[in-house]
């Protein structure tokens, strides 16, 4: 039996969205900038696709900007946001995906900004209050929080921490990878500056995504080179992979509710076989749905004999997953969220996410595996 519970990383493709990506590359094969007919249709294909974002997510069509996905979207907000209003301080947490700790880091080597983290619990939940305070008397700062981490799935308020920076000026780059298309995000009524998409998270291509760049912000090109995406983004458009995105996400809008009603009740089962199954088991960030992405589980095991090994027997036994325990010592390579979040890091982690494609039998498989892999040590 394959299993597949590594969906945070990345999620097959919906076969729908294959159909519309065939098509395309078959008949709209017009490079996007010619005048010609074949041109001309490409472009309306772009342009169909950027409407369709943009009505999903509220917001209009000129704030979306297509990009090779969330790596890119993330370094072309913070690198130009900085950049365009001079901004000498930022502010982001320890437990962002490294696209955000590694630009911003970089930029504090350079002596660009001043970078400050905000505390984070032993959840990974944002110390609001913290945010505040490190945005009073600093001029004003470039914030950049994740939505829902990606690791242990800790939710972001961010209507709430949106209006914090809002308060106090500053720009607020959300990244939101993990959550386009599983939950529903009003940009008409939550004032953010920047946000990102990979559509290989929800069930689109590999090597798309785009930025969503707030109209009031105004910032040179992130990529030199043509007039394509409105002068802000160099290089021949992805027509089928922008197609496929706007599918995926079509798909995925349409169907939020019936998805994460499916999705959450196969995280909270597995949460209950897990417990049942192996004693000492513990859950990194929160399982309360109102401030867990329900996609993913994290769990540290009891430290036993195959600790260092346990992915690799996970894979042996036909089931994909992630993980990694938090680092004991500045030369481990391991997680910097569980580090960040201070969990044991004699215990083996795995995260386990999951999919409109997953089953119950898929999940009740991985925890008798589980069970047969994990032995204590005494």
């Amino acid at each position: 039996m394959r299993v597949y519970l590594d969906n945070a990383a990345t999620t097959p493709i919906d076969p729908s969205v294959l159909e519309v990506m065939y098509k395309v590359m078959e008949e709209n094969y017009g490079n996007p900038s010619s005048i010609h007919a074949h041109g001309r249709e490409a472009r309306s294909l772009v342009e169909k696709s950027r409407k369709t974002v943009a009505k999903l997510l509220n917001t209009s069509p000129s704030e979306i900007f297509f990009t090779s996905g969330g790596t890119e979207a993330h370094n072309a907000a913070i690198m130009g946001g900085i950049s365009a209003y001079g901004i000498r301080h930022a502010i982001t947490s320890r437990i962002e995906h490294h696209a955000i700790l590694h630009t911003l880091e970089a930029l504090a080597r350079q002596g660009t900004v001043r970078l400050s983290f905000v505390n984070v619990d032993e959840k990974g939940r944002v110390d609001l209050r913290h945010l505040e305070q490190l945005l009073k008397d600093k001029g004003r700062s470039f914030v950049s929080l994740m939505h829902a981490n990606n690791e242990i799935g800790t939710l972001l308020d961010i209507e709430r921490t949106a209006g914090i920076c809002g308060e106090y000026d500053a720009l607020f780059h959300c990244d939101t990878v993990q959550t386009v298309g599983h939950y529903p995000l009003n940009l008409g009524r939550t004032k953010l500056h920047f946000m990102a998409c990979a559509a290989h998270k929800l069930h689109g291509p590999k090597g798309v995504g785009f930025l969503y760049l707030n109209h009031e912000v105004k910032m040179p090109p992130f990529i030199y080179g043509g007039p394509q995406e409105r002068n802000m983004r160099g290089g021949t458009e992805n027509v089928y992979g922008i197609a496929g995105l706007a599918r995926a996400l079509e798909i995925a809008c349409e169907h939020m509710d019936a998805h994460r009603q499916h999705i959450q009740g196969l995280k909270s089962y597995m949460a209950e076989r897990l417990l049942e199954a192996i004693p000492g088991i513990q859950f990194n960030g929160p399982l309360n749905p109102s401030e867990s992405l329900y996609t993913v589980l994290n769990v540290s095991f009891p430290p036993t004999e195959m600790a260092e090994m346990l992915l690799f027997n996970l894979d042996i036994n036909g089931i994909s997953a992630s993980g990694g325990s938090a680092c004991s010592s500045g030369s481990d390579v391991g997680s910097h969220v569980l580090t960040a979040i201070k969990a044991d890091p004699e215990r083996p982690a795995a995260r386990f996410s999951f999919s409109k494609y997953t089953t119950k039998e898929e999940i009740d498989y991985t925890v008798e595996k589980l069970k047969e892999l994990i032995r204590v040590i005494v």
